[in-house]
Order: structure tokens, then sequence, then C-alpha cells
């Protein structure tokens, strides 16, 4: 799937810097700070290209020397170990080349960039058996898994870190894509407001241009500058110094008029968006075909049956079995720090909704005193969470021990036993109640037709933090566009998120 839409990056949120707001139509020129805007775009691109060379190289290089130290601790027999932990690190680069982790079109925002790098990780796998097949060459196989695993963790680590520092310059309103919409004036409002709630995606909407007919009412819809109308919207964008064009869905603009509009854009290096008004599908379920000299956008329906199902049951099973056995000493701790903190059980168990409406028994850690939902009628005013949640910052029931585990969700770790029972999985949408459910407009029961998850794009992208709609949005986007490679990217994200332990409580 194209995450770009979906992960998601949605940790950091909050409101951007937006352009100063005025109202009317402007023929302002702004024509002296366009050169220097896009210029701007170019040079925080490409330094940050090749701040991603510096980091896969490193990383690359770091975890052929780890591996040669632990796997031959200096052995006079493995010099020749050296030269291929020196030829590693271009071969690195060429990979990640070819699976076209360095464009621009797949950095930034999104989890394609992370699913290109482990795409990369594997053909380096199968690559270096074939090559150790054909030259007959017995590679040490200790080596040869360190190095796999470690080149492939250091670089997703590295790449991540590097998007958190870009995210910290969005935050202060720099390394921002200057972007023209285009559409009509209610739909712009609606693109605007939404682009402009997060700042992560790095779009800053600077102005818009409108149907002929609309430009007279803008002044009472649209709160960023409108620059005319939909036939100058090329020289309205060099004008303004917009690095990007948007297209909202809109009558006015067929095809040939889009295609005037995308040769006059490429005359001043601007990109061309077209926002699609099929939301939450993306990536592999979308392809376009030409019939009859027309692009055709081919929707194929998501992958929630057969071989792909098994495939996730299978890595489920196996992944809470594993993790059962490597936890079970913090298991135990943390059951006798329960029972020393307020006595009473160590468990909770509640009934949720599952796949396909099915109930199941729910277990946690637990971390409220144990008359909590005797009291929870008396709080329902206090909750913080508009919609069918309930959640309080602050809230009263919750133990000493049950706020250190719920920072960072190890009161969620006995929900591997659902996992391993097949009521949930290790990545899905988040487990509802059935007072929940009754309340679901009828779009949101389509959460429904996968298990819920220990984790998800919600625990990923802002935890308690998050809206009922956020919630929400992001569990029928995970539904929409589920691969495998998506469920790794999203359990690497969730350690990391539940390390810093913000977002929770």
């Amino acid at each position: 799937m194209t995450t770009t839409d979906m992960t998601a990056d949605d940790a950091d949120t909050g409101s951007i810097p937006t352009t100063t707001s005025y109202f009317g139509v402007t023929e302002q020129n702004l024509g002296d700070t366009a050169g220097r805007r896009l210029a701007d775009r170019w040079v925080w691109e490409a330094r940050y290209i090749k701040w991603l060379f510096v980091v896969d190289f490193g990383a690359t290089l770091a975890a052929t020397l780890v591996a040669y130290v632990l796997r031959f601790q200096g052995a006079a027999y493995a010099t020749w170990y050296l030269v291929f932990s020196a030829l590693l690190p271009p071969v690195w680069l060429g990979l990640l080349a070819m699976t076209h982790a360095y464009e621009r079109r797949l950095l930034f925002v999104g989890t394609d960039e992370y699913q290109r790098v482990i795409r990369a990780g594997a053909r380096l796998t199968v690559g270096l058996a074939l090559a150790s097949y054909v030259l007959r060459a017995e590679l040490a196989r200790g080596y040869v898994l360190l190095v796999l695993v470690l080149t492939t963790s250091l670089c997703l680590l590295g790449r991540w870190l590097l998007r958190q520092s870009l995210h910290r310059d969005r935050a202060n309103g720099r390394a921002m894509h200057r972007v023209l919409v285009l559409g009509h004036a209610g739909t712009v409002a609606e693109m605007t407001r939404q682009l402009h709630r997060r700042y992560h995606h790095g779009f800053q909407v600077i102005g818009a241009c409108l149907p002929a007919n609309q430009l007279d009412g803008a002044a009472s819809v649209v709160d960023v500058p409108v620059f005319g109308a939909l036939a100058a919207a090329a020289n309205s964008a060099a004008a303004a110094g917009a690095d990007t064009v948007m297209v909202l869905t809109c009558p006015e603009l067929d095809g040939p008029m889009l295609r005037r509009l995308a040769w006059e854009l490429e005359r001043d290096d601007i990109d061309l968006i077209v926002a699609s008004s099929l939301v939450d599908t993306a990536g592999d379920r979308i392809t376009v075909r030409p019939v009859d000299g027309l692009p055709m956008m081919h929707v194929e329906h998501p992958r929630l049956i057969g071989g792909r199902r098994l495939i996730k049951g299978v890595f489920d099973v196996t992944g809470a079995a594993f993790l059962l056995v490597l936890f079970a000493p913090l298991f135990l701790a943390i059951a006798a720090w329960i029972r020393l903190d307020t006595g009473g059980p160590v468990f909770f168990r509640q009934t949720r909704v599952g796949r396909d409406g099915e109930s199941f028994r729910m277990v946690k850690f637990r971390t409220m005193h144990v008359d909590a939902e005797q009291r929870r009628e008396t709080l329902d005013a206090s909750n913080d969470v508009a919609g069918v949640l309930f959640k309080m910052r602050q809230d009263p029931r919750v133990t000493r021990s049950g706020r250190v585990l719920r920072r960072h969700s190890l009161d969620e770790l006995p929900q591997l036993i659902n996992v391993l029972l097949g009521e949930m999985s290790l990545v899905g949408p988040r487990p509802p109640l059935h007072a929940e459910v009754e309340r679901y407009p009828e779009d949101m029961r389509r959460r429904l037709v996968v298990k819920p998850g220990m984790t998800g794009l919600w625990q990923v992208s802002g935890r308690s933090d998050l809206s009922w709609e956020d919630s929400i949005r992001l569990d029928l986007r995970y539904v929409e566009n589920w691969s495998l490679t998506v469920d790794l990217v999203i359990l690497m994200r969730t350690a990391m998120v539940v390390m810093r332990g913000r977002g929770a409580y």
C-alpha cells in the first residue's frame, strides 16, 4: 500500500504556521519572491537526500563492523570478510537506489520509504544466497544474519530519526511545500482546514484559484488568498511562489484544461497533485491503466481473505508465542507489583467486539482500582474525548502502578494471549466495546471485517491524544490498505512510541 497517507507519521501533529489570511480576490504580484521560495524548496530537499546517503552508508558500515567483531573477534582466517564488509556499503546504497528509496515522491511523509528499505534488505538476502550458491562460497551464516538484520534495522532507525528532525523543522514553519489549491470554494476551504491541522506532511496552503463564477463570494468561504480564476492557475502559482499545485475534484477542470495546466507548470518546475475523492484507498489497490489513450484509475478490492489472511495469522501466532516467552520474566514482575500496590486481581478482563462482530474476552494487566466500573458513571462529565470513547488525562480510578503501565503500554502485554488464541492480531484496529459499536455510523462498521489489534495506526499516531474521528479514520485506512510490510513498519514504530511514553493515559 502507499502509505504516504498512512501513517503514518501522524504521531507528530499540531497547527502549522499559515500565511497571513485576508479575504477577497487579489491580483497582487508576488513574482519577486517566487524564485527564492522555489529555490528554498530544492535546497532543503537536496540537503535531506544527502543526509539519507550519509545515514544509509553509516548504518551499513556500522552493521558490518559490529557483525565482524561479534562473529570473528579478530580471527586471522576471517580477513577476507573485512573486504566483504568494505564492499557491502556501496552495494547497499545501490540496492536502495534500485528500490527507489531516494525518490522525492516517496520521502518526507508516510511509510513507503521504510517499505523500500525492507525490500532492499530482502533483495540483499536473496542476492547473497544466490551468490553463495553460484560461487560455491561458504559464508558464515551468523555473520550474514547479523549483517542483514543490523543493516536493515540501523538504516530504518537512521531514516526515522532524520524524519523526526524534518518534523521539528516543519513544526517551526520550515521545509514546507507552498501549495496553491484549485477547486470549488467549499472543497478548497475543507482541504485547507485539513492540511493545516497537521504539520508533518509539509503542505502549507498559501492561496487558491476558484471557478470564475465563485470569485465574488470567496471571502465568506475561503480563508486563504484567492489569486483568480482557474484559467490563470499556472501564472498565479508562479506569482505566489508556490512549488506545488493541488487540484481537487472540479468539473470545470476537464481533461484538456488539466493537461495544459501540467505543461504550464512544467515550465516553472512546479509539482502537480491531483487529489482523488476516493478517500482511504491507496497504493497497491490503485493502478492507472491507459484505455483508448485515457488514463483510467482501477481500484482493486482490499485483500482481506485467502493467502494473505493465512500469512497474517501465522505471523501473529508465531510472533505472540515468541513475545510471551521473551516477556515471561516481565509478566511476573508486573504481576507482583500490582499485587503489592493495591492487592486484588492482577488481570482485568473485558468483553470486546472482534472480527465480524463476534465477542471475546480481552485481557489486560489491571491498572484501575477494583471498583472502577462502578465509579464510571460519575465521571462522564469529565470526559476529555469527544465521541463514544471515554478518556480522562487524570482519571482518579487509575492506580499508581497503573499510571506507569499505561504510559508505556505495558498493561497491553497480556493481549498476546488473545493473539495466540486467534481472537486478536498483533496489528489491527482498536478493539471496541459493544456500547461503542452500537453507536457506530454505518461506514464505521467496516473496521470489524478484520481482527482487532494490540497496536495499529491509532497507536503510532497519537495514542490517547487522538480524537474519536481521527481514531476511526486511521482504523479504516488500515483496513482498506493492509499489507504485511505495513504491519512490520507499525510494529517498529510502536516500539519507538512506547519508549517515548507520549499520548497515553
